[in-house]
């Protein structure tokens, strides 16, 4: 028949096997296809059908992802807020004014080591209405007692946030578990005893906002460095910056300085100094400096050699930061632990006992610091005096542990 192809020269024509021509035919898939006998005959403009199943999933509308509300809408605004690095203020000055605003530039001002002033915005806020005004007021308000030693407020200020969560799903599990995950943040940045394990991340990270997410990927990653899981630690880091974290500053500061700690650890000093300049990098044009007076000793002297020749005077208000911080918070953390964490020792000297805990020898930590050896040795006995300790072996378990 003129115009029409034969089963063979249809299979030929398509490369597909005779039987599946015939196949093809008896589902009605070839449009204006004829049966003739046992046979058939197949239009010559006809075209190959395609999968079936690609066909129908074509012709279905897709079904978009079904997206988990967030639980406590609005919580650290400026931590979720994308910006470039020295644009911080003008973010904060495009919200609308009112409390989210309020909120946003009591973040800028803690995070800017003002806790006087974070503190003061905050307080009005400590008991407002909407949950995620009082969750982030409450959040700010408590490392601000805490870093000006007002330790009662700062304990009041955490209990505040553990009843707002049960009070806004504390009965569900998504509820229980962002309840977790606070509770698990405040043991993780105090350093306080850990839980055993994470709270499943399945359940609380997707009811966050993508800003606050990158900043519980830190908090998952310190915990692991805790655990002296350095590797894994890094590469959740690693994996969140490369994924969007990097876009918003505050989040990204904290996870560029828990990478400094991993790699310091892992004496890989090339990677940790440009995680640590990056942070400094995105920091230092908005004076977000607060995450470096709160690392400080953690990244193994790192700040002395990478940001005190070049930045002095930053470098002067970074150790300020510390001074108070760490005040506030060995006066949680060493009654809760019972371990007297390093009351008297100097930040140089905390710095370097950490680089010598990690098993770093005398030479390479007066190298890393471009200090003499002997120098490095009078700080390393000065620590060992103070904390009445007698070899390298006995630091390590007390600054590691």
């Amino acid at each position: 028949m003129e115009g029409y192809l034969s089963i063979r020269e249809a299979a030929e024509k398509w490369g597909v096997s005779q039987r599946r021509i015939n196949q093809y035919c008896a589902e009605g898939r070839i449009p204006g296809a004829e049966r003739f006998g046992g046979s058939w005959a197949i239009p010559g403009n006809a075209r190959k059908p395609g999968d079936p199943r690609r066909e129908k999933k074509k012709a279905e509308p897709a079904v978009p992802p079904k997206k988990a509300p967030e639980l406590f809408h609005g919580f650290m605004p400026l931590m979720n807020t994308p910006f470039r690095p020295g644009h911080c203020m003008e973010a904060i000055e495009g919200m609308k004014a009112g409390p989210t605003r309020d909120i946003a530039l009591a973040e800028y001002h803690y995070f800017s080591g003002q806790a006087e002033k974070a503190l003061e915005e905050t307080q009005v806020y400590l008991t407002a209405k909407d949950a995620g005004v009082r969750l982030s007021a409450c959040w700010i308000f408590a490392y601000s007692c805490l870093t000006m030693g007002r330790i009662d407020h700062a304990r009041r200020a955490l209990h505040e946030i553990r009843s707002t969560l049960t009070a806004g799903g504390g009965a569900a599990a998504p509820g229980r578990a962002i309840e977790a995950f606070v509770a698990f943040a405040a043991a993780v940045l105090l350093h306080l005893p850990l839980p055993e394990e994470m709270p499943p991340t399945d359940e609380f990270l997707p009811l966050l906002p993508p800003g606050v997410r990158a900043f519980a990927l830190y908090v998952e990653a310190h915990y692991l460095y805790l655990k002296q899981e350095y590797a894994i630690s890094a590469g959740i880091v690693e994996a969140a910056l490369a994924m969007g974290a990097a876009g918003y500053p505050i989040s990204a500061i904290y996870l560029h300085l828990v990478a400094v700690m991993d790699y310091m650890s892992l004496k890989k000093t090339e990677r940790a100094q440009a995680h640590l300049l990056a942070a400094w990098d995105i920091a230092r044009p908005d004076d977000l400096i607060e995450g470096f007076g709160e690392h400080h000793g953690l990244p193994g002297a790192m700040l002395e050699a990478a940001i005190k020749p070049k930045w002095p005077e930053d470098f002067k208000r970074i150790i300020d930061i510390t001074c108070r911080f760490s005040s506030g918070w060995r006066r949680v953390h060493n009654p809760v632990t019972g371990h007297d964490v390093a009351d008297d020792l100097t930040t140089t000297e905390f710095a370097i006992a950490m680089l010598a805990a990690r098993g770093c020898t005398t030479q390479e930590i007066a190298e890393h610091l471009n200090i003499s050896a002997n120098t490095v040795k009078t700080h390393i006995a000065e620590a060992m005096r103070k904390l009445d300790i007698k070899t390298r072996k006995d630091l390590k378990q007390y600054m590691l542990r």
